[in-house]
């Protein structure tokens, strides 16, 4: 005698060996014995075997058509074996009530589970919904295959092609357009973006790159809400005015002129340096329009040929500190001694009117260490750069001896310019020295300035949000302390408000002490810890797109050049730093024992502008040391992380080249 039985959710045949009470003892077709309850089986049969019942019930349920069976099954709860008899009458054996059980329990839809072996029929409502919702499955089915089929035959569907960045940088996995992506980039052993590429729905691999940062980071596009206030400028007009003549230094591709500094003699040999800031601050109030889509963006977004700015053209255009208009800026009056010591510091809120902003890159004559030291020096503003390029020096002498090494000097930073739109633009570099009197300036002033603010707003008990470097490692916090890699005691972003939100934000700080009107957010403000994350994580996103950028338009001029061979400069075991570009470069099977700053020639054998890899050998090594590699000890770390992730000023503005001597990236300006 047989057994047709269910077990672990499965309908099963097997020979009965024994029965004791209310179970029994099945062997099953495998040969594997069972126990089995006699609550979990549906009937004895004697004829035919186990097997050949359980080979026969496929087909046999194959001839039933759940739909007619629905129409046939009383409104009520009933037994598989009463719609057995009802339907076969005395001719429903085994096979057919086995074909029955497997007809009712595999199509839900229709048939309702109320116990074992007993069903109820689905409302005709509901079924009706729920058969419509089945051909939407079996048509969305069909079309996965249909497009997965187009796929794999190199053929774009029209669907997969209108959504191909959205599939790659936010899909929905269960959605059939990723399903049919997915299916044909297995079939064809690629990944969806590799596949995609050669289908021509991504257009290149720099498409890829500048896209997919956008489609991620800026959904709904790069442009400003068309609804935002213009800028207000409140009662700048009844600021007290800055007697000074202020200048700033910039390259001239800076539209964001966040700084000027003037240098104004006194009695006695005093000198009064004032470092002025655009005051965007002024205008932006915290919660307000303006103040919520900065926020959003956080920062500037820099990479060679592109620039999606913090804050609107009109509202950069109106606190800019652009010559010939007057603006509010935030004022840090530093006098200082004949012998170049600090004698006191005053934060001032007032008008400015910029005399000149110079050009760096548009002089006629160079600006270099030998024409101040000779004196000769022609630039606008000549006396006051060479007084402040010695004061810059003593600046800079002090915090060598606080961070207990000189900072490193000789290093180029190299930068592109690009002639042309997107990818077919040609490629040409810009090289700027680290430590040439402008930087030296500029970099001096700004770590003054950040340093001196951040201690202030301790001083004054007011929240800010600092930066910190202990032991190697950078952090921003609300909390003070110091800044190890710049040599000073606190140091708080406060320069470049018009293209870093927490600039912005301790500029409000400031304001709020100097007018009296009292901070903006207190040390305990739960929004301000929220600041601070959301910061830095999107300040490091929009770092790693312009290293990839870098590392992009690097390949390309490589390509650009026909270079067969390439000099670099060992950082550390199998690390190296290309010579003329922005790109440190993983060399497999380089010789352990070459020591940091050894020169070495490489051949090109290739490159994957997808991955941004550079393929290479080693192809000699020279006797010639670099010692600019030597003396910036502080990058190999940066370095080893990043592989490249060296952010190569556009300009030269505010404590970027400040940031940059202590390892720290920054955007350019």
């Amino acid at each position: 005698m047989n057994l047709y039985f269910e077990e672990d959710g499965a309908f099963k045949a097997g020979t009965i060996l024994s029965q004791a009470g209310t179970a029994y003892q099945v062997e099953l077709v495998t040969g594997r014995r069972s126990k089995v309850k006699a609550a979990n089986a549906f009937f004895e049969f004697a004829s035919p075997s186990a097997a050949e019942l359980t080979n026969r019930i496929p087909e046999a349920a194959a001839e039933l058509d759940p739909a007619f069976l629905w129409e046939a099954a009383p409104d009520t709860e009933f037994g598989y074996a009463d719609l057995a008899a009802e339907y076969w009458g005395e001719g429903a054996g085994p096979v057919e009530r086995a074909a029955l059980l497997t007809v009712l329990h595999g199509n839900p839809v229709y048939f309702y589970r109320k116990g074992r072996g007993v069903y109820k029929r689905a409302p005709a409502d509901i079924l009706k919904k729920a058969l419509e919702a089945v051909e939407r499955r079996r048509q969305q089915e069909e079309q996965r295959r249909a497009w997965a089929a187009e796929m794999t035959e190199g053929r774009l569907p029209e669907a997969i092609g209108r959504m191909a960045m959205t599939l790659l940088v936010s899909p929905d996995k269960n959605g059939i357009e990723w399903k049919a992506l997915s299916d044909a980039a297995s079939a064809t052993r690629q990944t969806p973006l590799k596949l995609l590429l050669a289908l021509g729905a991504i257009a290149s691999p720099y498409a890829w790159h500048v896209d997919s940062f956008y489609a991620e980071n800026f959904p709904k596009g790069a442009g400003f809400p068309a609804d935002l206030p213009a800028p207000e400028m409140g009662a700048a007009s009844e600021l007290p005015k800055a007697e000074v003549e202020a200048f700033s230094i910039d390259d001239s591709e800076t539209t964001e002129i966040d700084d000027a500094v003037s240098v104004t003699h006194l009695e006695d040999g005093r000198t009064r340096i004032g470092i002025h800031i655009a005051a965007p601050a002024y205008g932006i109030r915290r919660d307000d329009a303006m103040d919520r889509v900065a926020r959003a963006r956080m920062s500037t977004v820099y990479a060679p040929g592109i620039k999606t700015t913090m804050l609107p053209d009109a509202w950069v255009a109106a606190f800019s500190l652009d010559e010939g208009r007057e603006v509010p800026a935030l004022s840090l009056y530093v006098t200082v001694s004949p012998e170049h010591e600090i004698l006191e510091t005053e934060t001032k809120l007032e008008r400015l009117a910029v005399a000149k902003n110079i050009r760096y890159d548009k002089l006629e004559h160079p600006i270099t260490d030998e024409a101040i030291e000779a004196g000769t020096l022609e630039a606008p503003f000549a006396e006051a750069l060479t007084w402040l390029w010695h004061f810059a020096r003593t600046l800079q002498k002090g915090r060598e001896e606080v961070r207990g090494r000189p900072e490193p000097v000789g290093r180029i930073d190299w930068s592109f310019a690009l002639e042309g739109e997107g990818e077919a633009a040609k490629v040409s570099l810009k090289g700027r020295r680290r430590g040439e009197p402008l930087d030296l300036i500029v970099s001096e002033l700004m770590i003054l300035a950040n340093s001196t603010w951040g201690a202030w707003l301790e001083e004054e008990k007011t929240a800010g949000i600092y930066r910190s470097q202990r032991i190697g490692r950078v952090r921003m916090s609300t909390t003070p302390a110091p800044h190890e890699g710049l040599g000073v005691s606190r140091y708080a972003w406060s320069t470049s408000p018009l293209r870093r939100y927490v600039d912005l934000i301790n500029q409000r700080q400031l304001l709020g002490v100097v007018t009296g009107e009292g901070a903006a957010y207190a040390g305990n403000d739960a929004d301000l810890f929220t600041i601070v994350s959301q910061f830095e994580n999107l300040y490091g996103i929009y770092g790693d797109f312009q290293s990839r950028m870098e590392r992009y338009w690097s390949l390309r001029w490589i390509e650009q050049e026909g270079l067969r061979h390439i000099e670099a400069s060992v950082i550390k075991p199998e690390l190296v730093r290309l010579e003329h570009l922005p790109f440190v470069h993983r060399v497999p099977g380089l010789p352990e024992d070459l020591e940091r700053g050894r020169r070495v020639t490489l051949d090109v054998l290739g490159m994957d502008y997808l991955e941004l890899a550079l393929e290479t050998r080693l192809a000699g090594v020279s006797d010639e040391i670099d010692q600019a590699e030597l003396m910036d000890e502080d990058d190999a770390e940066d370095a080893e992380g990043a592989e490249g992730a060296e952010n190569a000023p556009e300009g030269t503005a505010a404590d970027v080249a400040a940031e940059a001597s202590a390892a720290e990236p920054a955007p350019a300006n």
